[in-house]
């Protein structure tokens, strides 16, 4: 299920509707908690996001300081301005609104059996642009077969870092093809994409 958003202009996102469109908050997030660069074309195609969107945003966002570029031979990589006096507080505030996807993708990266993954719930829905109160909780679904201990210990470390319970629901590719009241609902409400399924594994509730 591609849940990304691809229009052009979003609205500001509901999680912390400081940013001018959910498109710049997805972009500060993936530069600043990875503390990586990347190229527009490569940080489009990450983030499912028009690369005309993209170039626009990031145009702005240099022009104001908050991100930085480097040239690499005829590479143009863009990344977090860590001497900006608004990095601290900006990737404090980036991490507890964005954080769940890149934290959770970083950590579920190194386990072994986690063939998909996705965010769920009300976390999901304020992110997907549902209005309603502010998630208590980050529901997680993981489909594969890995070793449940690291998946508990990855969530934990995560809702430490955003101050909020992370649950984990794992469920096994067979068990996720199957249609129950639960899980018909995750579906039709929409999730968002933590880490997608290779072509070896099929669908799940980070693919089609």
């Amino acid at each position: 299920m591609d849940t990304n958003i691809r229009y052009m202009r979003t609205a500001a996102p509901l999680l912390l509707p400081l940013f001018r469109s959910a498109n710049q908050g997805q972009i500060l997030a993936a530069l600043y908690l990875s503390d990586g660069e990347e190229p527009i074309a490569a940080l489009a195609e990450k983030l499912a996001v028009p690369y005309t969107t993209v170039h626009r945003e990031v145009t702005q966002l240099l022009a104001a300081g908050l991100l930085a570029e480097r040239r690499v031979g005829n590479a143009r990589l863009i990344g977090s301005n860590v001497t900006s006096p608004f990095y601290s507080p900006l990737r404090q505030l980036l991490e507890l609104a964005f954080g769940p996807v890149p934290l959770l993708r970083t950590e579920f990266e190194s386990i072994n059996g986690i063939n998909s993954s996705a965010i769920f719930g009300s976390w999901a829905h304020r992110a997907l642009g549902e209005p309603g109160p502010p998630p208590a909780d980050i529901d997680v679904l993981v489909v594969g077969a890995p070793d449940v201990t690291l998946v508990y210990a990855a969530c934990s470390r995560v809702g430490q870092i955003l101050g909020r319970p992370v649950n984990a629901t794992i469920l096994t590719e067979t068990e996720w093809s199957e249609s129950t009241p639960f899980l018909d609902e995750v579906r039709r409400a929409g999730m968002l994409t933590i880490t997608s399924p290779g072509p070896e594994t099929g669908g799940g509730p980070g693919g089609t």
